[in-house]
């Protein structure tokens, strides 16, 4: 199943570096189907129970608002002597905080069962972005161009599980058994992810015992403003998650104005996640290859492309076409935003610009569905229009941007 490069000879370089990549991977996909299926889980306890839709909302935020506390949880990340602990530790409070937050559903007080899941959901970023913080060290420190990207490949496949089959685990499990039984499977499997990734080669920290060299939250984003290449990898992040955020949106309108049924939206919305998982396992296949920056930015007018796919379809077979493209697309996207990160971040700040573009990306993909209903009351297809020409405007300012920055540098020299 794992593509384990040969190895070298016992113990040999390359055999540990498969070991550690197939481990990873593990670790990884349990970690991100349990934070990607616990909002349909918690959202599903509720409404099944005959909770109102306004509570369901208000405790499926708990444990998804609190992501955005991610650069101020990640710090500890970068500052601990062991990195596993820290993820590993985080990965147990989140299977603990969810169990408590289900079972005390109905029979403590909603505030209770929403500390529970504000709890878990503050140690989700250490689940996502904190263990791609920690791929660079298990590929090694000088890997092969295509060996990196491979392994990145994986990583945004694990991504893909997790937002895939997260919630299709979570369907299945509250149909068979219940949607309690079934957060409480992605508890366990948050439980796992622990001793998964305790598992992972150890990685010495970069600060050499002066703490005082890592940097805080702010100065973090500080350094990723005034970094050209992080700063195209954050704004081009942003707006691209601000685009695509409008696809779930859009598909329950769009299903008036193509005759079929409302229910149908799931199948569009099916369409684009298979397109997203179809999509990481094919960079897994076949690596990217060139700059990073180039590649956001050539890779975000894919998703242009899909989403004007989207707009411009006649017919409901086109439609689901068009979503499953764009989520393909959107997962070559996301693998380039990953090899930029991987790249351009300094080695003792990557846990926290991992998590600090993770959380900008949460922030913008809320906003995106917000201004999406309320865009789709003036036209089916406006959400779609606004983010595919927001997202050529950050194609563009970031290429002129490159351009001014290599004029500049050869002035300098």
């Amino acid at each position: 199943m794992w593509e384990v490069p040969p190895s070298l000879g016992k113990g040999g370089r390359e055999g540990r570096r498969g070991n550690g990549l197939a481990r990873y991977v593990a670790a990884a996909a349990l970690a991100r189907t349990a934070d990607g299926g616990a909002v349909v889980a918690v959202v599903l306890l509720v409404t099944s129970s005959g909770g109102s839709g306004t509570l369901a909302g208000v405790l499926g935020a708990c444990i998804t608002a609190p992501h955005l506390l991610g650069p101020f949880v990640a710090r500890p990340l970068d500052l601990a002597r062991d990195g596993r602990k820290v993820i590993a530790a985080a990965c147990l409070l989140y299977a603990t905080a969810l169990t408590a937050g289900v079972l005390t559903y109905g029979h403590a007080p909603a505030v209770v069962t929403g500390l529970s899941l504000a709890a878990a959901g503050t140690c989700g970023p250490l689940l996502t972005g904190g263990i791609s913080s920690r791929l660079p060290a298990i590929v090694g420190p000088r890997p092969r161009l295509r060996t990196q990207r491979r392994a990145q490949g994986w990583d945004v496949a694990t991504y893909g599980i997790g937002g895939t089959v997260g919630p299709s685990l979570v369907a299945a499990l509250s149909g068979w058994v219940s949607p309690t039984a079934a957060a409480l499977a992605l508890a366990v499997g948050a439980g796992a992810a622990a001793g998964a990734v305790l598992l992972l080669p150890f990685t010495a920290p970069t600060h050499d015992g002066d703490r005082s060299a890592i940097l805080k939250p702010g100065a973090t984003l500080a350094l990723i403003a005034r970094t050209g290449p992080l700063r195209r990898t954050v704004y081009l992040t942003m707006i691209v998650a601000l685009s695509v955020a409008a696809l779930p949106i859009t598909a329950v309108h769009m299903t008036k104005i193509l005759g079929v049924e409302p229910a149908t939206a799931a199948v569009l919305t099916a369409a684009y996640g298979l397109g997203n998982l179809t999509g990481s396992i094919a960079v897994m296949v076949f690596p990217l290859t060139g700059d990073p920056d180039r590649l956001m930015r050539r890779l975000a007018l894919g998703v242009v492309a899909g989403l004007l796919t989207v707009a411009a379809s006649p017919a409901f077979t086109v439609t689901v076409s068009a979503y499953a493209l764009t989520g393909i697309l959107n997962a070559f996207f996301f693998a380039s935003t990953l090899a930029a990160r991987t790249e351009y971040a300094p080695s003792g700040a990557r846990g926290q610009v991992f998590i600090w573009v993770a959380a900008l990306k949460i922030t913008s993909g809320s906003a995106g569905t917000a201004l999406a209903g309320s865009l789709t009351g003036v036209t089916v297809q406006l959400p779609l229009v606004v983010g595919l020409l927001a997202v050529c405007a950050a194609v563009v300012a970031a290429t002129v941007e490159t351009r001014f920055g290599r004029a500049d540098e050869k002035r300098r020299a």
